[in-house]
C-alpha cells in the first residue's frame, strides 16, 4: 500500500487548517517542522504540551506524522554552540517520540561568516557523532536532507554516512534539490541511484532550473525525471512515505492536489 504524505511549511493558514485540508484531500501522513511544535521563545514544557495537542489533531483526522524536521545547524562558530545544537537535537528527538514519529529530518547546517567551507564536513561529522547516541536511545532515525548548499551532493552524503558508521542515519531524498543546487539533469539522475540505498524518507518535488532561476511546479510539470527517481527507490525496496512537496507560485492547495494525483497514478 502506497503511503501518501505532504510537507507542511509552504501552505497558508495555521497548522489545524493545513491538517484539515490534508486529511480531506486524501493524504495520510505529513512531515512537520520542529517550529510547528516548539515555536519562537516557547519553553520546553510548552513544546511538550503542543506535541501532545498536535498528536491529538492528527489522530482526529486519521493522520500520522512521517517525519519531524529538526531544523538543526552544525556549522557553528564555537564549541559552546555545537553543544547547544547537540542538546537541542536530543530535545527535539524527545518531542518526536511524543508524536510517535520515528524519523528526524536533519540538516548539515548553513554557510555563514566565520565557518570556512573546509570545516563543513568535520563539523557535520562531529555534530552527528555526538547526536547519534541519543537518537539511538530514543529509537529514532536521522534522515539527512539534500537541502541548501552544504549537503546537496549524494557523494558527500554517502561519505558522511560511511564515516559515521551507524544504521541510525540515512538520507531524506528531495527529488528537486540536487537540481536546484546546480547539478545537471544527468548528474541528478546519477545521484538518485547513488543515494537510493540510504533513503529513509522521500520528498517528491518538481520544478525547473537552478538557484535564482528555479521555478517550482506541480509533480510531472517540471524537468525532473520523477519516474527514474521512484524506480531507483523501489529497486532497493524503499517502503517509506512518498511525501509531496510543492513550491510553485500558484495555489498551494491545487499544487498538493495535483501531486497526490501524480503519486496515485504513477506509484504502485
Amino acid at each position: 500500500m502506497v503511503k501518501l504524505g505532504l510537507v507542511h511549511y509552504n501552505f497558508p493558514g495555521d497548522l489545524e487548517t493545513f491538517l484539515t485540508y490534508a486529511s480531506e484531500t486524501g493524504f495520510e501522513y505529513t512531515e512537520l517542522m520542529a517550529s510547528d511544535i516548539w515555536a519562537g521563545d516557547a519553553s520546553y514544557a510548552e513544546a511538550e504540551a503542543q506535541a501532545r495537542r498536535v498528536k491529538e489533531m492528527l489522530a482526529e483526522r486519521g493522520m500520522r506524522c512521517s517525519a519531524l524536521a529538526a531544523q538543526n545547524d552544525f556549522l557553528v562558530t564555537s564549541p559552546e554552540e555545537m553543544t547547544r545544537q547537540v542538546e537541542r537535537m536530543e530535545q527535539v528527538g524527545a518531542l518526536a517520540s511524543l508524536l510517535e514519529v520515528k524519523i528526524l529530518r536533519v540538516d548539515g547546517g548553513w554557510p555563514k561568516e566565520g565557518v570556512e567551507e573546509s570545516q563543513w564536513f568535520d563539523l557535520m561529522l562531529e555534530g552527528f557523532s555526538r547526536s547519534l547516541p541519543a537518537a539511538e536511545r530514543q529509537g529514532l532515525l536521522m534522515a539527512l536532507d539534500n537541502h541548501g548548499l552544504v549537503t546537496n551532493d549524494a557523494d558527500l552524503q554517502v561519505r558522511l554516512f560511511q564515516e559515521l558508521g551507524s544504521d541510525s542515519i540515512g538520507a531524506n531524498l528531495d527529488t528537486m534539490n540536487y537540481r536546484w543546487a546546480g547539478h545537471s539533469l544527468d548528474k541528478v539522475n546519477e545521484f538518485y541511484a547513488t543515494i537510493a540505498p540510504y533513503v529513509l524518507h522521500c520528498h517528491l518535488k518538481d520544478g525547473r532550473g537552478s538557484l535564482a532561476d528555479y521555478v517550482g511546479t506541480a509533480l510531472g510539470e517540471g524537468e525532473i525525471d520523477l519516474h527514474w527517481a521512484v524506480k531507483c527507490l523501489q529497486d532497493v525496496g524503499y517502503d517509506g512515505v512518498w511525501c509531496v512537496e510543492y513550491e510553485g507560485k500558484t495555489d498551494s492547495a491545487e499544487g498538493y492536489r495535483k501531486g497526490l494525483e501524480w503519486v496515485r497514478q504513477h506509484i504502485k
